[in-house]
């Protein structure tokens, strides 16, 4: 009898033992970025944000009844100059349509975010926001950049782009929520957490 209950004893933490290592090499080395976003479908946290150049910003209250498109970038992440002219043509081409365009510097002084983009050039069409403290980043959990957010006219976030985004993408998921979709979360490329990366 003793020896048929350690029998079972053993199997059973034999099969606890592996099913553990299972879910744990499931979870463990997986990158952060490929979890989906808790924000989708819940409030966009607010901003209140100035200009990189000091002048007034916006608050994104201020934008409510608009599609807001948010996208987090800086001078050294080589995704965001990829996606740089797609972002500028897709702000463009939806300006009169009820679609905001803001972009947020992140992890670097706004005079470097603005030398970027005296270089690479600029939507009129677009707010470009500083971040102090990267409050704001931290308040939408970015883990690397580039992220684009997209939050619906009544303020709900509905998709997030992961990685290098280029106009079809941005144009579609766009699209998508003006019939009324949530598109959820696209993951496009690789990001990149700070410079040396």
């Amino acid at each position: 009898m003793t020896g048929r209950v350690l029998r079972w004893t053993g199997l059973a933490v034999v099969g606890a033992t592996v099913v553990l290592a299972v879910v744990l090499a499931s979870r463990f080395g997986t990158d952060p970025g490929l979890v989906d976003s808790p924000l989708l479908g819940q409030p966009a946290p607010e901003f209140d944000l100035a200009g990189l150049d000091g002048s007034t910003g916006t608050t994104l209250s201020a934008l409510r009844g608009d599609i807001v498109v948010v996208n987090f970038f800086a001078s050294w992440c080589l995704e965001c100059r990829e996606e740089h002219d797609d972002l500028v043509a897709t702000s463009e081409a939806f300006a009169d349509q009820g679609v905001t365009f803001v972009q947020i510097g992140y992890q670097e002084a706004a005079e470097e975010s603005l030398a970027y983009l005296d270089e690479a050039g600029r939507s009129a069409t677009t707010l470009y926001l500083a971040d102090p403290g990267s409050r704001t980043a931290i308040a939408y959990g970015v883990f690397g950049i580039p992220e684009t957010f997209f939050i619906d006219p009544e303020g709900t976030v509905v998709g997030k782009i992961i990685g290098e985004a280029d106009a079809l993408i941005l144009g579609g998921t766009i699209d998508a929520i003006r019939a009324g979709e949530r598109p959820g979360q696209q993951i496009t490329g690789d990001t990149r957490q700070r410079p040396e990366d």
